[in-house]
């Protein structure tokens, strides 16, 4: 399953950080973050809870940019 989810991040450096630490994530088979457009692509693993596994991706990008926001 992909979904797509409105973010908040201050810098492209800081974004690739966070697609980078989403792909880490237990539960996230792909995550492509996109700047310019301020959007979070992620395809989640066969069967993983999404909404658990966004907060894990959340908690993850916030030890690489602490004030970044996803909307989930």
């Amino acid at each position: 399953m992909k979904k797509t989810y409105a973010i908040e991040v201050d810098c492209a450096n800081c974004a690739n950080k966070m697609e980078q630490a989403a792909k880490k994530t237990e539960g996230v088979k792909d995550a492509a973050v996109n700047f310019m457009a301020l959007k979070m692509k992620v395809e989640f693993e066969e069967g993983a809870d999404e909404k658990a596994v966004m907060k894990e991706v959340l908690k993850a990008c916030r030890k690489v940019e602490p004030d970044c926001e996803i909307e989930f």
